[in-house]
């Protein structure tokens, strides 16, 4: 994966020369026009104007034309028809793009990476400095593809995405801003727990296996433990995995009270739920159970897509990346079993996603990534809209739809005065090629310039 060097030396005058010139300056001006807020660690809210082509605000159903975007102290200040050229502020002329609102991936790993999934006994051998690096180059390359917020709905080795948030919150590391769980609530040998053939539990340190229960009761501790830890969100694995030794996707793991019992915690501390179920059975009963979105609902019913709809549950329905697995996954050489149940569910899944979006159930953006690598999220859209998705939809789905069902609608998932100042600009019109959006050319988060294009 190529690194990219997120320290932007620019002055006013460099941003200004890779776009087209603003508005002449008084010969003499009374007080120097302040540079920009350059994306330099430690990064901070900035301030800027952006001058929109094109907008689409994450919330109407059109796009509008000749917008003004003024971001001040990382917050939208106002969105204007025109172009303005504030002054004593610095302006990014996209005149001839496309600004939309930073994109959300509901469903991110961002402490993972694909090449583990050949051998997973590389987490046992891994050093936490390794391991930092890895998260903080995965943040890098997600941010750079437009991403500027996720939430990540696991990590094998404790605590290791908290870490990460953090850090970012400090503003020591350029990535996304993130929800985190801290660790997977999972049965023994469930699909969160780091089981490999042939290693007895008892040579597994405590890290790996943090969420591991039995019983409503323990989960419930477990849960507890992981909010007093710091989780924004719990993770819980309902049925069985693709990429687990001996899950079956289809099967449930964790009983309706156990689930139950994760739900009445996180609830009570006004966290959500995320539930990772393939089955029928196990969708249903997580979303009897309590939980706010469903992770993967590769073979949801029509009885579970009914549910959905009347509790307002949302699916997250990563399904680009089984086209990654049976591809990419080949030629590392993943475990034969792995291979086998993501051909099982690719299709199966793609044909729940039209089935659910049909129905009317709400869909996330969500898309696993980590099981293929960070940077390419945006390889999802296209498949969204050939599988019953508009192109507006689908922007939505990783804009104001994901924002709502993380708990952030007042803070990302929109162009809007209030909102931090998260703005990506691509080339071209999205709503009539999707794939636009794998080719962000701008990234904006909290008013501080990220990625500009090249030249």
């Amino acid at each position: 994966m190529r690194r990219v060097n997120l320290v932007l030396p620019i002055a006013l005058a460099a941003l200004v020369a890779c776009t087209r010139a603003p508005q002449p300056l008084p010969a003499q001006p009374a007080k120097p026009e302040p540079k920009p807020a350059l994306a330099v660690a430690p990064y901070r809210s900035g301030s800027l104007a952006m001058q929109c082509g094109t907008l689409i605000d994450g919330l109407a159903d059109q796009a509008t034309q000749r917008v003004t975007v003024i971001i001040r102290d990382g917050r939208i200040e106002s969105v204007a028809p025109g172009f303005e050229h504030p002054a004593g502020m610095p302006t990014l002329d996209l005149q001839d793009y496309t600004c939309l609102p930073g994109l959300i991936d509901m469903h991110a790993h961002l402490t993972d990476r694909p090449e583990d999934t050949a051998d997973l006994k590389v987490f046992f051998k891994r050093t936490p400095e390794e391991q930092s690096v890895l998260s903080r180059d995965h943040a890098n390359a997600t941010l750079q593809a437009g991403f500027t917020a996720v939430r990540n709905v696991g990590t094998y080795i404790a605590w290791t995405d908290r870490d990460l948030r953090d850090a970012i919150n400090r503003g020591e590391v350029a990535g996304p801003r993130m929800q985190v769980c801290g660790f997977y609530l999972t049965i023994p040998h469930g699909g969160g727990d780091l089981f490999v053939p042939g290693r007895p539990d008892e040579k597994i340190g405590s890290r790996y296996r943090a969420g591991v229960a039995r019983g409503a009761k323990e989960f419930g501790l477990r849960a507890q433990e992981a909010i007093d830890g710091g989780a924004d969100v719990l993770k819980v694995i309902a049925s069985g995995a693709v990429l687990a030794f001996g899950g079956v996707p289809g099967a449930p793991e964790m009983t309706p009270e156990e689930i139950a019992a994760v739900v009445q915690v996180a609830h009570a501390a006004n966290r959500k739920v995320a539930a990772h179920a393939h089955g029928a059975r196990s969708i249903k009963e997580a979303i009897r159970a309590g939980v706010d979105t469903i992770e993967h609902a590769s073979m949801i019913d029509d009885a579970g897509i009914k549910l959905a709809r009347e509790h307002n549950v949302a699916l997250s329905m990563d399904v680009y990346n089984g086209d990654y697995i049976d591809t990419e996954g080949r030629k590392q050489g993943w475990p034969a079993e792995f291979l086998r149940k993501n051909v099982e569910t690719t299709e199966i899944q793609r044909e729940s996603f039209t089935k659910a979006h049909a129905a009317g159930v709400p869909i996330v953006f969500g898309t696993d990534s980590g099981v293929f690598p960070h940077g390419l999220n945006a390889r999802q859209f296209p498949i969204m809209v050939q599988r019953g998705m508009t192109p507006m939809e689908a922007i939505k789905a990783a804009t104001s739809v994901a924002a709502t069902f993380m708990g952030w609608s007042d803070k990302v998932g929109a162009i809007a005065p209030g909102r931090f100042g998260d703005v990506i600009a691509v080339k071209g019109n999205p709503l009539e090629d999707v794939a636009k959006l794998q080719d962000v050319a701008v990234v904006v988060k909290e008013g501080l310039v990220f990625k500009l294009p090249p030249g």
